[in-house]
């Protein structure tokens, strides 16, 4: 596995968060606090220690709070990709946020979900992905979990992982195993998409039929923070990890 160095992302953003109500009544869901950091920031750090120098974040519930934010965030240049007027679902954005970065290989991250206890001194879960990825075999390469290792997932299997990596979407098998919410990809994928809203769900599985989405198992625990309820779950698995180090 040859570790590349990707410097630029996409970061997944502008979703109103609707199930973690009350809360995100007064805030972006990306900017609610867990362990007493704003959950957008986990997945920027993770970016900037893999390596990335700039990328692109989306917007539009309480954008003025987003792009607030994002300007002090001091470890990365980061442009925003607004979606005040118009909000383009995960495919959708995601095309409008490549076309604010140069052409190539591009992390993309989602802004709610995250993960803690990669291994130190080894290289980091994105830094691996990034060595998996091929673009000559693959579409995408999605980074995955194993259900076990996951924090406030509602228990879906997302996909049944392969001996040779590559992934379907989960009917039955024993390799179950969930999206972590981060992606390697070249940006021309899609260079034929819609300009507007769409599910990237779309080119998943356009990637399952030619035998093209790849996924890497990642290192550590994995926390989505989907509901209030699961706020002090995750607080906890934090803590507990802490104590641990």
């Amino acid at each position: 596995m040859t570790l590349v160095p990707l410097t630029q992302a996409v970061v997944l953003a502008a979703g109103l968060g609707t199930r973690l109500r009350p809360i995100t009544d007064t805030m972006p869901k990306p900017l609610v606090p867990v362990a007493g950091k704003p959950m957008i920031d986990y997945g920027l750090d993770a970016l900037a220690d893999a390596g990335v120098l700039r990328a692109v974040v989306n917007v539009h519930h309480f954008a003025d709070r987003m792009e607030a934010h994002l300007a002090a965030y001091p470890r990365l240049d980061i442009i925003i990709s607004d979606e005040r007027t118009q909000l383009m679902n995960s495919g959708g954005g995601l095309k409008k946020g490549l076309s604010l970065l140069p052409p190539g290989i591009t992390y993309v991250m989602n802004a709610d979900l995250f993960w803690i206890g990669e291994k130190r001194g080894s290289p980091t879960n994105l830094q691996k992905l990034a060595g998996f990825f091929d673009p000559e075999r693959m579409d995408m390469a999605l980074l995955c979990v194993p259900l076990e290792r996951t924090t406030g997932h509602n228990g879906k299997k997302d996909f049944q992982l392969d001996q040779d990596g590559r992934l379907s979407r989960y009917v039955d098998g024993d390799n179950p195993v969930v999206y972590a919410g981060a992606i390697v990809l070249h940006s021309s994928l899609l260079e034929d998409a819609p300009d507007d809203a769409f599910n990237l769900n779309i080119y998943f599985d356009r990637a399952i039929a030619q035998g093209r989405l790849f996924g890497l198992v990642m290192d550590g625990e994995w926390i989505t923070v989907g509901t209030p309820q699961a706020l002090p779950e995750a607080e906890a698995v934090i803590a507990r990890h802490s104590e641990e180090v």
